[in-house]
C-alpha cells in the first residue's frame, strides 16, 4: 500500500473508478434544481435537500467552530445528531446527508478545529482534543443526550467523545473503522506526512490525481472540485488530522466503548482495515455496502438516512 491509496481517513472523500462516457448521467439527474420539493442551492455541487441547511459559529476551546445545520419544523423529541468529518476535509462532505436527516431531528455537522472555518488550535491536537472540542460544541448548542456519527477520522473522534462523555452520548455511527497494525500504522506517518508546496504546483496535481483514486462511480469531477479545496486550505496543518488519527488506539477504544456502534463499511480505502471490526465486540454491528465508496453521502443520502435512522431508532 503506497501514496495511491488515497486513504480516506486522509483524503477529501474522493471515491471509486473515474467515470466512463456516460457515467456522470445518474449524478445530472440528482444536482439539478428541477426535482420537485428538492431545495436546490446556486454554485453547491453536492445536490438539492428536502430542507435549507444553514450555517453558523460557536465557541469552542481553540476559538470558533464553524458548522451546518438542519432542524425539523416541528420538534420530534429525538436527540440531536452530531457529525464529524474526515480529514482533511470540512463539514461540506455532510452537506447534502444534513439536509434529508435534519427531518426528524437537529442534524449539525461542526468543522474539525483547524479545518474548514473553524480556527486552529496553536499545535498538533490529539484525538482526545477533537473530542473535546466537539464537546464544547454540545454544551454551546444546549445540547443534552445526543447520537455522533463520524468518517473516518472522524469515526475516532466519535469513540473518543463516547468515552469522554458517556452520560451524554446515547448511540454512534461510523464510516468505516480505521483497524491499523503498527507496521500499516508506520508507512501511513511517512505517507501522509506536511504538505510541501511546490513552486509549479504539482503537490496540487498529485493530491487531485489521488483524490480520483475511490470516486463513487456517479459522483463526478464537479463534486471533487467542490471538495478538494478543503484539503488544500492550510498545507502547513493539514496533516494534523492524520497525525491524530495516526497516534489514537482506535481498536482498543472501540472495543470498550460500550454504546451500540453501527460501522459503515463501504468498499473505499478502509474497507481491508473495517473489516477487522467483524466480531470485534457485541456492541459492534458492521454492515457492508458494496459498491459505495466516497461520495455516497452525496449519492446516496436518502439510503444512508434510512439506514443510520433505524439504528439510531433502535430499529437496526
Amino acid at each position: 500500500m503506497g501514496r495511491r491509496t488515497a486513504l480516506g481517513l486522509t483524503t477529501v472523500g474522493a471515491a471509486g473508478a473515474i467515470l466512463g462516457p456516460g457515467g456522470d448521467a445518474d449524478a445530472a439527474a440528482m444536482t439539478g434544481p428541477a426535482i420537485a420539493g428538492m431545495i436546490a442551492v446556486p454554485g453547491r455541487v453536492a445536490g438539492p435537500t428536502p430542507l435549507p441547511v444553514r450555517r453558523g459559529y460557536a465557541r469552542g476551546r481553540f476559538g470558533q467552530i464553524h458548522y451546518r445545520i438542519t432542524k425539523p419544523a416541528v420538534e420530534t423529541g429525538k436527540p440531536p445528531l452530531v457529525c464529524f468529518h474526515l480529514s482533511p476535509n470540512s463539514s461540506r462532505v455532510y452537506e447534502r446527508f444534513v439536509g434529508f436527516m435534519g427531518a426528524d431531528r437537529v442534524c449539525i455537522a461542526p468543522d474539525t478545529p483547524g479545518f474548514g472555518d473553524s480556527d486552529a488550535p496553536a499545535e498538533p491536537p490529539h484525538i482526545r482534543d477533537y473530542a473535546g472540542a466537539m464537546g464544547d460544541l454540545i454544551d454551546a448548542m444546549g445540547f443534552g443526550e445526543v447520537d455522533v456519527m463520524g468518517y473516518h477520522t472522524g469515526s475516532e473522534t466519535c469513540v473518543e467523545i463516547g468515552h469522554q462523555r458517556p452520560d451524554q452520548i446515547r448511540r454512534i455511527v461510523i464510516v468505516s473503522a480505521p483497524i491499523f497494525t503498527d507496521e500499516e500504522l508506520d508507512e501511513f506517518r511517512n505517507n501522509y506526512a506536511l504538505l510541501e508546496p511546490k513552486a509549479d504546483g504539482s503537490h496540487m496535481v498529485e493530491k487531485w490525481r489521488a483524490h480520483q483514486v475511490w470516486r463513487m462511480k456517479g459522483w463526478t469531477l464537479d463534486h471533487l472540485a467542490y471538495q478538494i479545496n478543503d484539503a488544500m486550505r492550510r498545507p502547513d496543518i493539514s496533516w494534523w488530522g492524520h497525525r491524530a488519527a495516526f497516534d489514537y488506539p482506535f481498536k482498543d477504544r472501540l472495543k470498550s466503548v460500550n454504546k451500540p456502534v453501527l460501522v459503515l463499511n463501504p468498499e473505499d480505502d478502509l474497507i481491508q482495515y473495517t473489516n477487522r471490526a467483524k466480531g470485534l465486540a457485541e456492541h459492534v454491528t458492521v454492515r457492508d455496502l458494496p459498491g459505495w465508496s466516497h461520495g455516497f453521502l452525496d449519492l446516496k443520502s436518502a439510503e444512508t438516512v434510512k439506514m443510520v435512522r433505524a439504528h439510531l431508532d433502535g430499529e437496526g
